[in-house]
């Protein structure tokens, strides 16, 4: 009976051995589908986050980029229309600020039908093809050869509002005595064959100059040092050449009819060029806060500069002397300021500053050009400068730009030991300079020849807001 009871015990065990195995299969994986699906889950909250931080910083990019385009624009109008409008005689201060303001309208609807496409769309070394025409192409997608992280759409945007204030520029050198019409007409040409093209070359795909997309001669160029102020400032020096000098100048005295509104206007300015360089970071991280610290030194610096010298040579400062310093800094730092540090920011400041100051009070009177509002002496001078002290104070620690073909830091600027890069900026300067004497002779021999440029005497003498527009800036009334 024992041994019988001792058989079937082994029989039971051996029998139930496959069930306790399977128990304790199920037990460490009881359901083996779920484990897959549990994995799957954590991968898709894994995509789901990091598309969520990329989204995010695309958001912030983006709200970045629109309000530096808004900052542009507003570099335009109100800034320089107040701060050239300023600088006029008073019978004159409407018809200057409406060339801002026209501007504005003319050329956003000029880039929307070709001229973006021209400077931006994919061409030759130095202008772009027809395939963005009327924006074509141009919506909420990257671009991840300009800016990876925002709408090609609003980078479209944002490099309008440099096109509409480099032209703008320029009225400054022929203020008080170029028609509106002539005016016009030489602003449309003088974007599509000036403008455009240094754009391509400096910032397009496949540019000549362009240093982040592997162009022949890297000229940095961080935002706008050649492409805005020495085309518009050389191109100034051209036409008040051309049409020569104002009715009693330099024998009879013209001063500023109002030194407070270009005071606010330069102010706007010095605002608004926050957009305009740390812009240029087109996103909104360290890149755009180091160009945002270098601009707001460089003009401080320029400001005390100009001021300095001023205050040695005439024995006392003026307030219209310190706003076109800083200006001037503002210009010259406009190329170096995503590449430099705030000490090298300083120093461009003030030899902008001091230089600047030196073609105006100097070099202006010793040839006796009329630039009216001397768009030559501060875009002209200063952004060649710039540009030039960009290359030798260029860093590396700032802004990475060159590497080898193993992804290893390059030295920037002549104090790092790239020695190259001075000629590099030293030729897309002499570019900049020969593409604007060049086109805007040509443009201005096409509109004299057609419409003609200058208004007739009388209509100077009387001034360009009555005879040009049929309206006045200041109606004072007559005591009763």
């Amino acid at each position: 009976m024992r041994k019988s009871l001792t058989v079937c015990l082994l029989l039971a065990m051996v029998s139930l051995f496959p069930l306790c195995a399977l128990a304790q299969t199920s037990s460490a994986n009881p359901n083996p589908g779920g484990a897959k699906a549990a994995s799957d889950a954590q991968s898709e909250r894994i995509a789901k986050l990091e598309q969520a931080v990329a989204d995010a910083k695309s958001s912030g990019d983006n709200a970045w980029m629109l309000t530096s385009s808004a900052l542009v624009l507003m570099m335009t109008g109100p800034g320089l229309a107040l701060f050239y409008g300023g600088l006029v005689r008073k019978k004159n201060v409407l018809s200057t600020m409406l060339q801002s303001f026209a501007l504005m309208a003319i050329v956003t609807l000029l880039w929307a039908l070709v001229e973006f496409s021209l400077a931006f769309g994919s061409g030759n070394s130095f202008i772009g093809g027809l395939h963005n025409v009327f924006l074509r192409g141009v919506g909420a997608q990257p671009d991840p050869d300009y800016a990876a992280t925002i709408p090609l759409q609003t980078y479209m945007i944002y490099q309008l509002m440099f096109a509409i204030i480099t032209p703008a520029l320029i009225t400054g050198a022929f203020a008080e005595r170029m028609k509106f019409s002539a005016m016009t007409l030489f602003m449309v040409l003088w974007s599509l064959i000036v403008y455009a093209p240094m754009a391509h070359m400096v910032w397009g795909k496949g540019g000549f100059l362009n240093a982040a997309l592997g162009g022949r001669f890297p000229t940095l160029d961080f935002a706008g040092g050649t492409v805005v102020h020495v085309t518009s400032g050389v191109s100034a020096l051209v036409c008040a050449l051309y049409l020569g000098r104002r009715l009693g100048y330099p024998k009879q005295n013209m001063p500023p009819h109002s030194v407070v509104l270009s005071f606010i206007g330069a102010c706007l300015l010095w605002v608004g060029w926050f957009g305009f360089n740390a812009g240029s970071a087109l996103s909104a991280g360290s890149l755009a806060t180091s160009a945002f610290v270098a601009t707001h030194f460089g003009a401080a610096a320029a400001a005390l500069g100009w001021s300095a010298a001023e205050w040695w040579r005439n024995g006392k400062p003026s307030a219209l002397g310190a706003i076109s310093g800083a200006v001037a800094g503002l210009v010259a730092i406009t190329p170096a300021a995503g590449f430099v540090s705030p000490m090298s920011a300083i120093v461009i400041g003030l030899a902008a500053g001091v230089g600047c100051y030196f073609m105006v009070a100097k070099v202006k009177m010793r040839f006796g050009y009329d630039d009216s509002l001397d768009a030559f002496g501060v875009h002209g001078a200063g952004g060649t400068l710039g540009a030039l002290l960009t290359g030798v104070f260029a860093s590396s620690a700032v802004n990475p730009i060159f590497k080898d073909a193993q992804g290893n830091t390059l030295a920037s600027g002549l104090l790092e030991g790239n020695t190259h890069q001075l000629l590099n900026q030293l030729a897309g300067v002499v570019i900049a300079w020969v593409l604007a004497i060049v086109g805007t002779l040509v443009i201005l021999k096409v509109v004299d020849l057609t419409i003609g440029l200058r208004v007739k005497e009388d209509d100077e003498i009387q001034g360009l807001d009555l005879s040009q527009h049929g309206e006045e800036g200041y109606n004072w009334e007559a005591p009763e």
